[in-house]
């Protein structure tokens, strides 16, 4: 039976943690970059927030500005085409809702 030291204990628990971070990153990265299903316009939730798949179609909207699109807004991720406010699928880049605010500068 082999003898270890606490020494050696200690020194590969230490680096079993400093390696768990890594682990970590590699598997989020991972998740967040996976396949989403796309947003369907008839979505309760995508209807209630105006949402439509090019934004030239909301040109009639209030709230609406020219140039403001799903990709230039703070809670679009582009690593999937995700969309903060609809977890689960993913938004056209070139689309628009009512909740579009700017990315910080």
């Amino acid at each position: 039976m082999a003898n270890h030291s606490r020494r050696d204990f200690m020194r590969h628990s230490l680096f079993g943690l400093a390696a768990l971070p890594l682990g970590a990153g590699m598997l989020s990265s991972r998740a967040l970059a996976q396949e989403l299903t796309p947003l369907d316009p008839e979505n309760p939730q995508a209807k209630a927030l105006n949402y439509v798949t090019d934004a030239s179609q909301a040109s009639g909207h209030a709230a609406y500005e020219e140039g403001e699109t799903c990709a230039n807004c703070m809670f679009f991720q582009q690593a999937n085409n995700g969309c903060q406010l609809f977890p689960q699928n993913s938004v056209a880049p070139e689309g628009w809702c009512q909740s579009w605010t700017a990315k910080p500068a």
